[in-house]
């Protein structure tokens, strides 16, 4: 169990919804950045969305706790450059963090943005990059119906807002009101004001990052998660999804694929990017 008095969170699902991504948030993540050293056998990557995306990938729950089950009751090492994802995956993994036996360390290389800031507060200590980023905002989700189902889905949203902010607040010692404001206007915090707020404990060493600046892998990534978004947000059914990269990629989804190819793959995606904003 963390040192911490970190409050539990509640989950609760609901059929029909499903957390979204912002669009600022994956232009600004680079998921080239990634730890240097690291013990692979206690460490836990999260360097992709949270949540399994359209394609069957990005970090789940499940995996998380399998993980752990395969670690014990040992210290585990934490590193995260992700842009979040599903929050209600977020609030599991950040549970299964918190009732970890051991001690949980975080490292926060890139950036931890909404549902991956979540769990970055499960830690018992928090480390960040100095030009690492928290993102904090209300609770995101995609939905559909008349004006009656969106104000039910708004307030059966509002106590997962509070959760976080109960999460927070634990966390940094700000008020729970001062926090809340900070979900309402969507906040970004730079390495350097969340050691001094509260929000970690240290800075990360330069020797801990390793960055591969803009490799046709990481552009690659990058633009099949804005796909993802833009399927989600346009209805796209999962399988449909699925088969539509398989057929950019010219193999079967999760392919992997390296040098020419990577470049055919990203500028047939950002075609069909171009393409789902124009509808």
């Amino acid at each position: 169990m963390t040192i911490r008095n970190l409050p539990r969170a509640d989950i609760s699902s609901r059929s029909g919804l499903r957390s979204g991504l912002s669009q600022k948030v994956l232009d600004r993540w680079s998921p080239d950045v990634r730890a240097a050293l690291e013990d692979e056998d206690a460490t836990i990557s999260m360097l992709d969305v949270i949540g399994q995306d359209f394609w069957g990938e990005g970090v789940t729950a499940k995996q998380v706790t399998t993980q752990l089950r395969r670690i014990g009751q040992r210290d585990v090492t934490v590193v995260i450059n992700s842009p979040g994802g599903d929050y209600f995956e977020g609030l599991a993994i950040y549970n299964a963090l918190r009732e970890h036996p051991a001690r949980v360390t975080v490292k926060v290389l890139g950036i931890a943005a909404s549902a991956a800031s979540v769990i970055a507060m499960a830690g018992d200590e928090m480390k960040i990059a100095r030009a690492g980023f928290l993102m904090i905002h209300n609770t995101w989700v995609l939905a559909a119906g008349d004006r009656h189902a969106f104000r039910d889905v708004a307030n059966w949203l509002e106590p997962f807002d509070a959760a976080a902010v109960d999460i927070y607040a634990a966390r940094t010692g700000i008020a729970a009101a001062e926090i809340g404001q900070m979900l309402d206007r969507e906040t970004w915090i730079g390495g350097a004001q969340a050691v001094e707020d509260g929000w970690a404990d240290t800075l990360l060493s330069s020797d801990e990052l390793a960055s591969v600046s803009q490799s046709a892998e990481g552009k690659a990534l990058r633009a099949e998660r804005k796909l993802d978004l833009l399927a989600a947000q346009s209805g796209m059914h999962r399988k449909e999804a699925r088969q539509l990269r398989a057929d950019l990629k010219g193999g079967t989804p999760g392919a992997a694929s390296t040098g020419m190819h990577d470049a055919a793959v990203i500028q047939g995606v950002e075609n069909l990017l171009n393409r789902l904003k124009s509808i």
